[in-house]
């Protein structure tokens, strides 16, 4: 499945390196993922969308001003310039590797079988905790909001199982009908943000449009650590422009489009609507603000600046934003489940894509039903949808994520030094060596700040972090075992 580069002399460099072996020609068990149907900017709505900016604004940017007060803007785009290092190195390889594997692809071909198996463990460890998360903060918002703004009253665990089915189905039904859900959804949030940005902008705000935030001695205070744990939180969700790399348009130059349109886009959103909020509130006074009132502090200053009714707009927003989220989410989990099945590291089973429409379905009914188990064990031991499922596994899918990426970075630098297939010192080497020491940093302030992620609990919650090596073995020796007994090449199947 690689993209090859077409010059006589890289192909030369690169043919032992990625020739896959008879078996895989063999292995294949059904139909793959439909080719050529997605371009540049749908790529960077499922990125966008998973991300999901109304969520991460109203869910985060409380926990960032908090840490970090009005240097909160320079935050993100401190958060969004290390990711977009990162994607140097990885859109370079994007030409030479077009799959739905994502990170656990680039591992396998820049360090190997087993590596990538190691990373396959945690991927999906990564998207599991990350995704069942979701729906615990998302039950809790959904709950009060439709309630105070509709007069729905139902429990939080309604609105919980209810849009995991919904969100199962859609992205079971296939990824058409998903754009044009999500597309609604985007355009909607982001609308009812860039309102917001423009009328405290118009207006200038408390502290008239202030960029002290911006200064060096605000930036890096004593919270800058944990605040740009949050930051870099907020970006899970990008590699999508890769993962959907086979179903893109002409790849080699829809991917690394995607991939800095969506990085510019969510990075400066996320510093053009704090930079507004901090100076809505003033910039001596945002970080107690957020700190005394984390629920609605954003809801309050759009009433104030744009009216009662555009806050409740913007309320009932925040929950479609979370479903266009968990959609654009369900939609990256379901392409890695099936590239991981296809390689015969899943059952194999989950690597058949439907004949008809293209999409991986049997992957993602199967991680609808995992994320039921999840959701479902949490709650039957009477666990806090906010404060156990969400706090609990975020915090474990950032710190995943984190030695994923760092990984990633290891095997980008492996790959061009082996291959030789990109002469471009900055692509190959200096951007890949800055993003692992970058993402080696935050790791290590992700682990020493662990209470601060869990909002202070630790206990049991630190023993989960012990599932990242758990499963990182466990993925290792599969590969291992695999490889040995010749069932498959996995690193040439996710090449």
């Amino acid at each position: 499945m690689t993209a090859m580069s077409t010059s006589p002399s890289e192909v030369g460099a690169v043919a032992v390196d990625v020739a896959p072996s008879p078996s895989i020609a063999t292995a294949e068990t059904g139909p793959g993922l439909r080719p050529g149907r997605i371009g540049v900017l749908g790529i960077a709505f499922f990125v966008v969308a998973a991300v999901g900016p109304m969520a991460a604004i109203v869910g985060a940017s409380g926990l960032v001003f908090a840490a970090n007060g009005a240097a909160t803007p320079s935050t993100y785009v401190i958060a969004a310039l290390l990711f977009a290092v990162f994607s140097v190195g990885y859109v370079a390889m994007s030409r030479h590797v077009s799959n739905a594997g994502g990170f656990v692809a680039y591992v396998a071909r820049g360090l190997g079988t087993r590596a990538a198996g190691a990373a396959a463990g945690m991927a999906v460890l990564t998207y599991l905790t990350v995704a069942c998360s979701l729906y615990g903060v998302f039950s809790v918002i959904a709950e009060g909001t439709l309630d105070a703004e509709l007069g729905i009253h139902l429990p939080g665990t309604v609105w919980l199982f209810a849009t995991l089915a919904l969100v199962s189905g859609l992205a079971w039904w296939g990824v058409d009908v998903s754009l044009r859900t999500l597309g609604v959804l985007l355009l909607c949030e982001v609308i009812v943000l860039l309102v917001l940005d423009i009328a405290v902008i118009a207006d200038g705000g408390a502290s008239g449009n202030s960029v002290s935030g911006f200064a060096p001695s605000s930036m890096f205070g004593s919270g800058f650590g944990i605040a740009l744990l949050w930051c870099a939180a907020c970006f899970t969700g990008f590699e999508a422009t890769v993962v959907f790399s086979e179903e893109a348009r002409r790849p080699r130059r829809t991917i690394p489009r995607a991939t800095y349109l969506s990085i510019a886009f969510i990075g400066g959103f996320y510093a053009l609507t704090t930079w507004a909020l901090s100076n809505a509130w003033g910039v001596d006074r945002i970080q107690q603000t957020a700190i005394e009132r984390p629920a609605d502090f954003i809801f309050a200053a759009t009433g104030e600046y744009v009216g009662s009714g555009w806050s409740s707009i913007m309320q009932v927003l925040v929950v479609t934003s979370f479903l266009a989220m968990l959609l654009g989410f369900h939609n990256l989990f379901a392409r890695y489940v099936f590239a991981l099945g296809r390689a015969r590291m899943l059952p194999a089973a989950m690597g058949v894509a439907d004949r008809r429409s293209g999409s991986p379905r049997r992957a993602a009914l199967a991680i609808g039903v995992a994320e039921l188990i999840v959701i479902g064990g949490f709650l039957l031991f009477g666990a806090d949808a906010y404060t156990v499922l969400y706090a609990w596994l975020i915090a474990l899918g950032t710190v995943t994520l984190l030695v994923v990426l760092g990984l990633t970075s290891v095997a980008i630098l492996a790959f061009f030094a082996r291959t030789r297939v990109e002469r471009g010192l900055w692509s190959t080497r200096v951007a890949p060596a800055v993003a692992l020491a970058g993402f080696v940093a935050v790791t290590y302030l992700a682990i020493d700040n662990y209470a601060a992620l869990l909002g202070g609990q630790g206990g049991v919650a630190r023993w989960l972090l012990l599932l990242i090596p758990v499963v990182a073995v466990a993925g290792w020796v599969g590969a291992d075992r695999r490889g040995r007994d010749g069932e498959v090449d996995f690193a040439a199947r996710l090449s």
